[in-house]
């Protein structure tokens, strides 16, 4: 298929729920890629909360590959539990590009089994909180084929008083011989009361690795980079809207849809100019 395939939810009416459940299995080297959209259906009423619940389930044939880019926008009364899981087959390959922005509550599990020889997959999750806003996200790879390859990133920017969880668990079966998988969580705190947590692990039952790694960390701006480019005539605020878009991008780059990657990006610059003054503040 040439042309992604949109999805659109339009949920989160006051005071309602929406259940989804989204079917994907590819044939031997079919190749298909899908843009998700996650909106409100309308305005937020004060009190009033609603619930999104989704469920994608992907099978891939030997050579397959799927491509899926998934932007979340709900609005601030609205709680999300998303779960994908996906099993890829032999020369398989998948790509993940997920973009948590919207929601009061957002609980995001992924679940990616490489039960295939020489299966690929690639994961990008990108996270940007404001206000009260807490998100939990889990991955879960398991490397079961030989000469499997995984590369998953998480990358969170906390405001005001926003929380984020980012765990991740890759295991390594003793038939997985040959992989070749690495796993990052970086968070970012712009405010005292901001609160980034990140916890990769690995299982390894299988000594014979190309490459079995995580990294993690967690901080504020580096106030040295900011005087850098205040050095430099920009101004500090805009300073820090660089940094922050900055340490983003390599995440953003990474989106395998143009539309949506250009997407992603001004929602982002939108989210950061709704709240700067608060941030300032904090």
């Amino acid at each position: 298929i040439d042309r992604p395939i949109l999805l659109r939810w339009a949920a989160g009416a006051p005071g309602r729920a929406l259940l989804t459940r989204t079917l994907i299995r590819l044939g031997a080297g079919a190749d298909a890629s899908i843009v998700e959209e996650l909106v409100p259906a309308g305005a937020p009423v004060h009190g009033r909360g609603a619930l999104l619940t989704g469920t994608t389930e992907v099978v891939l044939g030997r050579g397959a590959s799927l491509a899926v880019a998934s932007i979340q926008e709900m609005g601030p009364n609205q709680v999300v539990f998303g779960h994908r899981h996906a099993t890829l087959g032999d020369d398989s390959a998948l790509h993940w590009a997920l973009g948590q922005l919207g929601g009061r509550l957002t609980r995001s599990r992924v679940d990616n089994v490489l039960a295939g020889n020489r299966s690929s997959v690639e994961q990008v999750e990108i996270v940007f909180g404001a206000g009260e806003q807490l998100f939990d996200l889990t991955s879960y790879t398991r490397h079961v084929g030989r000469d499997t390859t995984g590369n998953l990133l998480a990358k969170g920017v906390l405001m005001d008083a926003a929380r984020s969880f980012m765990k991740g668990l890759i295991t390594i079966e003793k038939s997985a011989v040959g992989t070749d998988s690495f796993l990052g969580e970086f968070g970012m705190n712009l405010s005292k009361r901001a609160r980034a947590v990140a916890i990769p692990s690995l299982e390894i039952d299988q000594p014979d690795c190309r490459r079995a790694m995580h990294s993690s960390s967690v901080g504020p701006i580096a106030e040295a980079q900011v005087f850098y480019l205040e050095s430099r005539g920009i101004p500090a605020d805009e300073a820090r809207k660089f940094i922050v878009l900055g340490f983003l991008e390599p995440v953003v780059a990474r989106v395998s849809h143009p539309e949506a990657e250009d997407r992603l990006r001004r929602l982002l610059d939108e989210k950061w100019s709704a709240h700067t003054g608060t941030t300032a503040a904090a």
